[in-house]
């Protein structure tokens, strides 16, 4: 499933006209940047959840060609933001696990490696969640003192009940298990509610990145990211 529902409000005035997933970075819309990824790695269908000029992003991705079936899960009457944006979304995802992706990230992988580490890492059995991660020190557009650190065993811990730990950040992407997703009531949260029960559980590990990783959550950044990306940093 990729995110692309939110309104995009820090991207202002990119977002005055159209919504954050068809800000362009080196000629690309952000969301063709995730779905070109996804393809990359096997993915056959995408759910695409959509709400701030819907129409607009709807009409681009039946355009876009190419062999992704996508699907589209409408928040159009009300924002559901990402985790009640999956809950909503269910019915389309099945019942294995799934990539979950925000159309805010990028980074230059060719051969899509961090993707397929991600997967290839998850057990169904043990985990409920992977998320991919970024080091501090590899990563541009995000600040703040950190999401997680990594245990020894592969599992997950808030940074402010490890503060002695390394930090690490969510880079927006992860392999999460649907089946979280059951009984939940469709209503708005964050993504964080089910990560908080998981991690409980010990059923959230993580995947640090090798690529630098690049959040685009502004005008600013935007720019900062495709200067990197132009120059091939």
């Amino acid at each position: 499933m990729v995110m692309a529902a939110g309104v995009g409000s820090r991207m202002r005035p990119l977002t005055d006209d159209r919504c954050k997933a068809l800000v362009e970075v080196d000629g690309r819309a952000l969301i063709d940047w995730t779905l070109d990824r996804l393809e990359g790695v096997g993915v056959e269908t995408v759910v695409v959840n959509v709400h701030h000029f819907a129409d607009r992003l709807e009409a681009h991705l039946k355009a876009r060609g190419g062999a992704l079936d996508i699907l589209i899960s409408d928040e159009r009457e009300a924002l559901m933001e990402t985790g009640g944006g999956l809950v909503k979304a269910a019915p389309l995802l099945g019942d294995a696990p799934i990539y979950t992706a925000n159309i805010d990230a990028l980074w230059r992988d060719p051969g899509e490696r961090e993707l397929a580490r991600l997967a290839e890492g998850f057990d169904p059995e043990t985990m409920d969640f992977r998320l991919m991660l970024a080091r501090p020190e590899a990563l541009m557009g995000m600040s703040g003192p950190g999401d997680f650190t990594l245990g020894e065993d592969g599992r997950l811990t808030r940074f402010r009940d490890d503060p002695d730990g390394s930090p690490l950040f969510y880079a927006g992407v992860q392999v999460m298990h649907p089946r979280v997703l059951e009984g939940l009531a469709v209503e708005r949260f964050s993504t964080n509610r089910l990560w908080d029960a998981g991690l409980v559980r010990g059923r959230v590990t993580g995947s640090v990145m090798d690529a630098f990783w690049m959040h685009v959550g502004d005008p600013a950044t935007r720019d900062l990211a495709e200067n990197r990306l132009r120059s091939a940093a």
